[in-house]
């Protein structure tokens, strides 16, 4: 790690940059095998996009060379199960309603549309990350316009907590 960490002080260069959840149990140099260098990684409960975060990627792509903006979302996701289930408490309320989008958009889990029903999470969380995609190319013209233009992707994917597979989404 010394080596990495001495090799990467003058400058970085990572190729991808990710936003993911806050889970402890979805760290993103892990689940992509990455090192010191390798990624840029901002992480938020839910992994929503806003402003900041958005300003942050232009930054990472226009500015620092990276060639994927990647969301990734993860199965058994407590933000989104606290969406899901509307909860409210302080600050984390104003979070949970940035997902309550993908909360609407899925319509066709059969059973509760609560934390109990699992395959209704697993659902709203495959539409969060696609919702926050969009939300990126709608938040950055810059972005945007690399990624007409061939010079980046800005795609999505979900990781398995209980398998460690990540699922790339179209």
């Amino acid at each position: 790690m010394l080596h990495d960490q001495q090799t990467t002080a003058g400058g970085q260069f990572p190729h991808a940059v990710l936003l993911s959840c806050i889970d402890s149990r979805a760290p993103a140099e892990f689940v992509f095998d990455a090192g010191i260098g390798d990624l840029f990684n901002a992480r938020i409960a839910g992994n929503v996009a806003n402003q900041d975060l958005v300003g942050s990627m232009e930054f990472a792509c226009a500015a620092a060379g990276a060639k994927l903006v990647l969301v990734m979302g993860h199965t058994r996701c407590g933000a989104v199960k606290g969406a899901c289930d509307h909860v409210q408490l302080g600050n984390l309320t104003g979070l949970l309603d940035k997902i309550q989008p993908a909360v609407e958009a899925v319509r066709n889990v059969p059973g509760e549309r609560n934390s109990t029903n699992s395959k209704f999470v697993e659902a709203v969380s495959e539409a969060n990350v696609r919702l926050t995609v969009a939300r990126i190319r709608e938040l950055s013209p810059i972005l945007r316009d690399l990624e007409s233009a061939g010079k980046i992707q800005i795609v999505g994917c979900l990781y398995d907590l209980g398998t460690g597979r990540v699922q790339f989404l179209q």
